[in-house]
C-alpha cells in the first residue's frame, strides 16, 4: 500500500507552523526537517560564521556573514518547488536589510549569497554533494563549500561559466577563497571548529 505524501507550495510551506520548533528546507514539495545535527557539527557553523564574519570586518566589505537565517529558493526541477537554509552564507548587508519586513529567503529574481557553506552530517551529504552542488551551480552562486568533518576534508567549488570547479582539501591545506582572497584559514582548524 502507497501512502500519499502531501506536497506545499512555497506559500503553505512559508506559513506553515506545525506548533514545535523545528526547522523545515522545502524539498520537491516536502517538509524536511533539519535536525540539530552533533555539537562538532555546530561548532564548524559557529566557527566559520565568526570567521567569516571577522574577515568581512577587517576588509570593511558590506557583506554580512549569517548562519541557518536565510533560505534560498531553488529553481523547478518538476512541478515542486525548493527552498535550501544553507548553514554559513555571505551576502550584502542591503540585501539583509530589505528582508527586514519580509520572510528571509532570497527569491529566483534576487541576486545569489557570495558564498555558501554546507557542513556535511550523515543525513545531509547526498544532498550536499548532489543537489544542492546543482541547485546552488543553476542560482550561479559563486562559491560553495561543502565542509565534511566526516571524511576529513573541505571541497570548495568556484562557479566557472555555469559549472562549478571543485578543489579538494585536507589537513593542514589553507583554504582559498574567491570572496574573501585574504582569508587564512586551514582546513583542520575548521573541521576542529575551534578558534
Amino acid at each position: 500500500m502507497t501512502v500519499a505524501i502531501k506536497k506545499f507550495t512555497f506559500e503553505e510551506y512559508l506559513n506553515y507552523n506545525d506548533g514545535t520548533d523545528t526547522r523545515y528546507e522545502l524539498v520537491e514539495g516536502e517538509l524536511i526537517p533539519m535536525s540539530l545535527g552533533t555539537g562538532k557539527h555546530g561548532a564548524i557553523i559557529r566557527f566559520l560564521e565568526r570567521q567569516l564574519a571577522s574577515e568581512i570586518e577587517r576588509l570593511g566589505q558590506p557583506w554580512i556573514s549569517l548562519s541557518l537565517l536565510v533560505g534560498i529558493r531553488s529553481p523547478r526541477g518538476g512541478r515542486w518547488d525548493t527552498c535550501r537554509i544553507p548553514d554559513v552564507m555571505i551576502l550584502p548587508i542591503e540585501q539583509w536589510e530589505a528582508m527586514e519586513d519580509r520572510e528571509a529567503i532570497i527569491e529566483l529574481n534576487e541576486p545569489p549569497p557570495l558564498l555558501v557553506v554546507e557542513v556535511v552530517s550523515e543525513s545531509t551529504k547526498s544532498a550536499d554533494y548532489r543537489a544542492k552542488y546543482s541547485e546552488y551551480s543553476v542560482l550561479e552562486i559563486p562559491e560553495y563549500w561543502i565542509v565534511d568533518p566526516l571524511e576529513g576534508k573541505i571541497t570548495i567549488c568556484r562557479l566557472n561559466e555555469g559549472r562549478y570547479d571543485e578543489s579538494v582539501l585536507t589537513g593542514d591545506m589553507t583554504i582559498t577563497s574567491s570572496t574573501l582572497t585574504e582569508l587564512q584559514l586551514k582546513v583542520d582548524q575548521v573541521l576542529a571548529g575551534k578558534f
